[in-house]
């Protein structure tokens, strides 16, 4: 297998291959994300920290030069981490914001990821990094998801503080509903999934932040 898709630890660089196209997901990521504000109370971006299922992270592992056996470095991940953020730009990092009430919400777009690196802790595999919006903005209301359209990668964030604002304005409000328990999915086989237009199908499982600023 080619070298660069060993090294992908989002598995959407493996869209290509004929399971990718399943109604059920083959990698999980347990996230946790932080809302940004600058002091002016204007959002600058949303940082991530996402974990991996261990046997994808054993799968991204092989094979990468490290000087202790089981241990890997910050620095000995950095390229591996730089491979990762790169990959996520055609994916839309998986991240989608947007403004205003519902109904007339604007889309608010992100600049390259900023501050990534990748953790290994006792085999367990986490991507840091944070994505600035391409310009900073104030919003009485707001909604970040989570979640990868095409159902290949199942995000569920922590269950403890899985989301926190950081900096925000004071009176600032934040909800936060959970994806449904997956039995849409379960209902649904590879078959059906195939057979429809199925390309947004994960938003049915999309992490849903939203907050309201006075």
């Amino acid at each position: 297998m080619h070298r660069l898709v060993r090294r992908l630890i989002l598995a959407a660089a493996l869209f290509t291959m004929p399971f990718a196209a399943s109604a059920h997901p083959h990698v999980w990521i347990t996230a946790v994300s932080e809302l940004l504000y600058a002091p002016d109370g204007a959002i600058t971006g949303v940082r991530h920290a996402w974990t991996f299922d261990e046997m994808f992270a054993a799968y991204a592992l092989q094979g990468l030069e490290h000087k202790t056996k089981g241990v890997y470095t910050r620095e000995e991940l950095a390229s591996l981490a730089q491979t990762n953020v790169e990959s996520l730009k055609e994916y839309a990092y998986f991240t989608f914001a947007k403004v205003g009430p519902v109904g007339s919400q604007k889309k608010e777009k992100f600049t390259d990821p900023v501050d990534y690196y990748l953790d290994d802790t006792n085999g367990s595999l986490t991507l840091h990094f944070t994505l600035p919006f391409r310009t900073p903005f104030k919003a009485q209301q707001l909604q970040v998801e989570v979640f990868d359209p095409s159902f290949f990668i199942d995000f569920q964030m922590a269950d403890k503080d899985p989301i926190r604002l950081v900096g925000a304005p004071a009176g600032c409000k934040m909800s936060f509903e959970r994806p449904s328990d997956g039995t849409t999915s379960q209902t649904m086989n590879d078959a059906q999934f195939l057979s429809g237009n199925n390309s947004n199908y994960g938003a049915l499982f999309a992490n849903k932040i939203t907050v309201e600023c006075p």
